[in-house]
Parts: structure tokens; sequence; C-alpha cells
């Protein structure tokens, strides 16, 4: 009969998907309680560095040092998507590695300048000590928990499909439409329940920071407004470029290369 084969198909895939995705959640919560001591998020005060990594990941972290380093005119970020060098002195490892990252030549395309800050090891090395203090989720558990998602909701939609696929075969057997609905209607049920618990178990953590994390990014969020230029860049580190009122700044980042064609 075809419609078994079909539904023990469904089954494999919903298993599967559903355990790897329920190791994953549970090797995510064991690095949240494996740090050495519990966050104090009263004590700690995040860098401005610290609150770009854990709201947008190392790309964040560049896009922070070039608008910092343009604000302070030490970096040309013109609308044409060109960064040049003005002051070639960093003054921290990340403004180094953004003007080592531009080249002797002192120009660079923001694009790929952006890229390269975002994978050093200043940026690297930031998300290692946020990691270490419980504040950001690790690189692994971030991956895994979102490709395992991925694989649940991928395994929900080929076994509808492996059910309307029984529902529809020519020779099916005696068996009525009902019934063969309802035994593809419990793997279904399997994979939508496991996607569910993983949305409520899974929702504290964003996709960089954890749940002391983010509270600390919610205290700095509440001390950014105002219009002097440390809270301006703490509005960069936490909403991005979209916080960036300068219309000429802002196409910096936007720009693209127009396709060329040979």
């Amino acid at each position: 009969m075809l419609w078994v084969l079909l539904l023990l198909l469904a089954w494999a895939a919903a298993g599967t998907a559903c355990t790897r995705l329920c190791l994953a959640a549970v090797r995510t919560a064991a690095d949240e309680g494996g740090t050495d001591t519990p966050v104090d998020v009263r004590q700690h005060e995040l860098t401005l560095y610290e609150a770009a990594f854990l709201s947008g990941g190392p790309r964040r972290v560049a896009d922070l040092t070039l608008v910092s380093m343009a604000q302070q005119r030490r970096l040309l970020l013109a609308h044409t998507g060109w960064a040049t060098v003005v002051d070639p002195r960093g003054r921290d490892d990340l403004e180094r590695a953004v003007i080592g990252a531009i080249g002797p030549e002192g120009q660079s395309r923001i694009a790929p300048l952006r890229a390269a800050a975002a994978a050093g090891d200043p940026v690297r090395g930031i998300g290692d000590r946020l990691v270490s203090a419980g504040l950001a989720v690790p690189e692994g558990a971030r991956t895994s928990v979102a490709a395992g998602m991925r694989q649940v909701r991928f395994a929900a939609v080929a076994v509808l499909a492996l059910g309307v696929t029984a529902l529809l075969a020519p020779a099916r057997s005696d068996l009525p439409s009902v019934l063969v609905a309802l035994w593809f209607a419990l793997p279904l049920t399997l994979t939508l329940s496991c996607l569910a618990i993983a949305r409520v178990e899974v929702h504290p953590y964003s996709r960089w920071a954890s749940p002391a994390g983010q509270r600390l990014l919610g205290t700095l969020s509440r001390r950014t407004a105002g219009g002097d230029d440390r809270n301006f860049l703490a509005s960069v580190a936490v909403r991005g470029i979209r916080a960036v009122g300068e219309p000429e700044l802002r196409a910096a980042f936007a720009h693209r290369e127009p396709s060329r064609r040979d």
C-alpha cells in the first residue's frame, strides 16, 4: 500500500527534524547555564561596541566603528560607496582594523570594508568576551537552533505534501480517506507542536544576545534619548544604520555597485 510507505516517510522526516531541534535546544540551555558566574546586570555597563554586537552582531560593530570615525571627521564616507582615510591613527583596535582593511592607498569600497572589519580579530574578541560573561549566545547554539527550526518547518511541509499525495493516490485501499488523513495528522501535529514549543522556549534568546544581554540592552536603550554624540552612537549601536539621520551617510551604506555586462 502506497499510503503506508508515504506515512513512514512522513514519520521519518518529522522524527528526525524534531529530534535535531530538541538536541539543539538542550545544548543551548546547557551553554547558557554553564557560565562560571551569574551576570549581575546592575554591575556590568556595556560599551558601545558590546551593545552593537548584542544588537546586531559583528556587522553592527563594523557599522558603528565606521559611523563613529565618520562623525569625528577621521574617515570620509561618500554617498557613492567609498571610504577615505582622513586620520590614519586609529584610537582602538577596531579603528586600527578598519584602517588596515582600507589598505595603504587610503581608499576602499564600503561594502567589502564592512565585511572585512566584521570578520576581524577585534570583533571576534568582543564576541568571545560576551559569550564568556553569559551575555551573548554562543555561535554554535545560534546556528544549530536556527537550522533545527528550519528543518522542522521543512518537515511539516513535507508531511503535508506526503499526506495530500497519499489521499490523491489512485490505488490506496479500502481505508476511508478520513482515516488516512488522521494518520498523517499525527506526524504533522508533532512537527507543529515542536515548532510551537521551540518558539516559547527559544523566544527569550535573540540571535546574538542572551536574556541577560537583552536586559542590559534594555537599560542602554532607555538612556539613548538626547542629542549628544554618545547618545547618537548608542542609537546606532542598538538600532543600526537606520538611526543615522544624515541622508548622505545613510546613502553611503546603502550604495550598491552597479551591475556590469561584458
